[in-house]
């Protein structure tokens, strides 16, 4: 399982990527692999917003249907579009292409409240215990 240390992770197993004050959420690999094969995936529309965890939208696999929390709040400025047609990007590649949503952060110290890397990894493997 991969951990990148340039990212902040939540207890609901979502990533966030800061770019200047905007915010790219994503899946973990962690949670990827654990839905399995990802068959669907409803995001939100552009221009709305979305609050520190709540649901933005839900992940449909082969073991289960999710929903997804947002790790930050903000107005969403884009979503992952080729997800409609390739839902599959999200296990094969979560950190990259597979990406879910881009947020315009309303409140950027929402970002300290987050997991660093080694603290995601801690959590998980208490978790799967």
């Amino acid at each position: 399982m991969d951990f990148p240390n340039d990212l902040k992770y939540s207890r609901s197993h979502e990533w966030v990527r800061v770019e200047g004050s905007e915010a790219v959420v994503g899946l973990t690999d962690y949670a990827q692999e654990e839905l399995g094969d990802i068959v669907y995936i409803e995001l939100p529309e552009e221009g709305g917003e979305v609050e520190k965890e709540t649901a933005f939208g839900v992940v449909e696999s082969v073991k289960a249907t999710e929903d997804l929390f947002s790790p930050v709040s903000g107005k969403v400025v884009e979503v992952n579009s080729p997800l409609d047609d390739s839902p599959e990007m999200v296990n094969e590649d979560p950190y990259g292409d597979g990406w879910l949503i881009r947020l315009e952060m309303t409140d950027q110290d929402e970002i300290k409240e987050l997991m660093n890397a080694e603290q995601y990894h801690a959590y998980v493997e208490a978790e799967s215990d």
